[in-house]
């Protein structure tokens, strides 16, 4: 038995942030609902990576929404709004991601959800807050990175601000969104009363920064400083933290002893042997190992290097990744209601002993109409 299971989640949320949040819950057991508008459904079906689809919905759907139910329902249609409002009635938690006043405008704000169920755990995504001169931009994933100094962490120095190729204010959004519903969970069973949740974008992909953040405003407002070498990979690390190319692929090393690590790569680096000049002079130093590390195969600094307890590892592409047995792989197949199979990545977590693990691809638009008529509404 997983430990969310019997609790209903009602999802009114579009694109990724919300919908990846009712994805982990959906993992823990939940029964999660996505409440879409007829026929078109909510708008990341259409929403592609590559022009990829299955059946009338796009890959990214799928990677988002499998093990979930669809209740196909107009909020503009009288009938339809009392039918969710039902549903709203047996629910445990309700999440949306609509902007600021839309729910109000509809009836279904925390106040009406808290009059229909004074139990209810509600959830709210927005871009920048509910109130405040931010309120009502648009929250998007690029947007909020460039906003937030991301965009400054990753690349080298020469390139300006780079985007991260993921959509993390997306990601770790939903992420604080589940441990925000978690915790309500608790605060309820505590209090029997319902918990208002709120989230935004802007506030995640700051949290995500909170070491860069945390040495800006500690230092004397020094602004991160990129290395500018092929491979340099923290902002705020020295040398000899990278990436570095080999005679036939890459080696990454991370933190450790300078001075060591250059005598077993036989690299004289006694000119920056004061730690001080690490960082400083961090590019230089790259430069060095790097003119001694293409040498030699991969292989043969990682036999070097690990028998001698330096931290490093192969850079591995996804190709490669796919045929290396970790001991827990990640990867499943979903099969939609056509028999369609998808392979995907599963939960990351494990609970006594259990991998999580699922089948259930997403839903077509109401798939679930007829069933959760008759199983929860009647």
């Amino acid at each position: 038995m997983r430990p969310l299971e019997g609790l209903v989640v009602l999802e009114f949320c579009q694109f990724l942030a919300g919908p990846s949040a009712g994805l982990k819950l959906a993992d823990l057991g939940a029964r999660v609902i996505k409440i879409e508008r007829p026929v078109k459904g909510e708008a990341c079906r259409q929403l592609s990576i590559k022009d990829l689809f299955v059946d009338e919905s796009s890959l990214l759907f799928h990677t988002i929404n499998r093990n979930k139910d669809s209740f196909a329902a107009d909020l503009k249609n009288p009938d339809d709004l009392e039918l969710v409002k039902k549903l709203i009635a047996k629910a445990d938690i309700m999440t949306h991601n609509f902007r600021p006043g839309v729910m109000d405008k509809i009836g279904l704000a925390f106040a009406d959800a808290i009059a229909i169920n004074p139990k209810i755990i509600y959830g709210v995504v927005s871009g920048y807050g509910e109130e405040g001169p931010w309120a009502k931009k648009p929250g998007q994933d690029l947007l909020v990175q460039s906003l937030s100094g991301l965009t400054w962490l990753s690349g080298r120095d020469s390139q300006g601000p780079v985007p991260f190729g993921l959509s993390t204010a997306d990601i770790m959004c939903g992420n604080h969104l589940v441990q925000g519903l978690l915790a309500a969970l608790l605060k309820r069973a505590k209090t029997n009363k319902g918990v208002l949740v709120e989230v935004s974008l802007i506030e995640s992909i700051l949290d995500v920064q909170f070491e860069a953040i945390t040495s800006y405003l500690n230092d004397g407002g020094q602004l991160q400083k990129r290395g500018d070498v092929a491979g340099s990979a923290h902002a705020f690390l020295s040398a000899p933290y990278g990436v570095y190319k080999t005679q036939d692929g890459y080696l990454s090393l991370a933190m450790g002893d300078l001075m060591y690590i250059s005598e077993l790569l036989e690299v004289n680096l006694e000119k920056y042997r004061e730690k001080q000049l690490w960082f400083e002079f961090r590019d230089e130093i790259r430069t060095l190992l790097s003119e001694r590390i293409i040498q030699k195969s991969t292989d043969h600094w990682l036999d070097l290097l690990i028998g001698k307890g330096v931290w490093c590892g192969k850079v591995l592409n996804y190709q490669d990744l796919d045929a290396i047995d970790f001991g827990m792989p990640m990867k499943q197949t979903i099969e939609n209601a056509e028999h369609r199979k998808i392979v995907t990545t599963r939960s990351p977590i494990q609970l006594d002993g259990q991998i999580l693990t699922s089948t259930k691809a997403a839903p077509k638009v109401g798939e679930q109409n007829k069933i959760i008529l008759e199983t929860i509404i009647n």
